[in-house]
């Protein structure tokens, strides 16, 4: 890309839109751009509410830059917890199973692979197209395998019984509570990925009641949730026949439930 200077007028454009950081915005922007027109158009885009990942196509997430863009939805910071305490408990040996479900672009199975190394057989399954080509690119590097599909109807029938490491950011946002999201995520972000019904969670419950079969024994279902809805989130692995622990992380300020399939 050319050599495209942040001056002090796409600072102050981007300080006018209400962006918290924009001299730093303004320097991704800028790396991002072709040339002048090009940066003022990101600039454009950026002032106008789109997330600073779609309008760069990238986001850093566990130390990768994976690829984003419209339509998709940005993995958040504090879905880093997840990545830790999935890693945490993977099976000590060189060719653990990964799958990450309701994968959107595919950040976790990738970042998980990423710190297992070598060895791992990754897959990813996601119901929305449009998250699963970028998943292709983002999993490509570690070997995975992408799966088009609504949770494991999207999987192949020789994953049962095989799965060492399940992570899972489905959506959870009670659906009274989406007109309160920032409007970076409820106008730009697909609803399928933010709004888990009445509650948010039915998809965790449709997780939790499917998840057995495909989980080999001593394998592990990690699920992003809320503080609030962790006891039901919590609820629904036990009736899934899990045993059940839940993490908390003030630093990323997070919460995980955790479900093991008995040796």
């Amino acid at each position: 890309m050319a050599n495209v200077n942040a001056d002090a007028d796409v600072v102050g454009a981007l300080r006018a839109a209400g962006c918290v950081f924009a001299e730093e915005e303004a320097e991704l922007l800028a790396a991002a751009a072709d040339d002048a027109a090009h940066l003022a158009a990101l600039v454009a885009r950026r002032a106008g509410g789109e997330p600073l990942e779609h309008v760069v196509g990238r986001a850093e997430f566990c130390g990768l830059r994976l690829q984003v863009g419209a339509g998709a939805f940005v993995p958040r910071r504090r879905t880093e917890f997840l990545v830790s305490e999935a890693v945490a408990g993977a099976p000590d040996r060189p060719d653990p199973v990964v799958l990450d479900l309701c994968c959107g672009v595919g950040a976790l199975g990738a970042a998980v692979a990423a710190r297992l190394g070598a060895g791992v057989e990754l897959h990813a399954a996601d119901i929305d197209p449009a998250a699963l080509a970028y998943a292709r690119l983002n999993v490509a590097p570690y070997g995975g395998r992408v799966h088009e599909g609504d949770l494991y109807g999207a999987l192949p029938g020789g994953l049962r019984g095989r799965v060492d490491v399940l992570v899972v950011n489905a959506p959870y946002v009670p659906t009274g509570e989406i007109p309160l999201l920032p409007a970076e995520a409820r106008e730009h972000e697909p609803a399928v990925s933010l709004d888990g019904g009445p509650d948010g969670l039915d998809v965790h419950r449709r997780v939790a009641a499917g998840a057995l079969p495909w989980l080999a024994p001593g394998g592990r279902l990690l699920i992003e949730t809320s503080e609030r809805q962790a006891p039901l989130t919590a609820q629904a692995l036990e009736a899934g026949g899990l045993t059940v622990r839940t993490a908390v992380s003030e630093e990323y300020w997070a919460t995980v439930v955790i479900g093991v399939r008995p040796a």
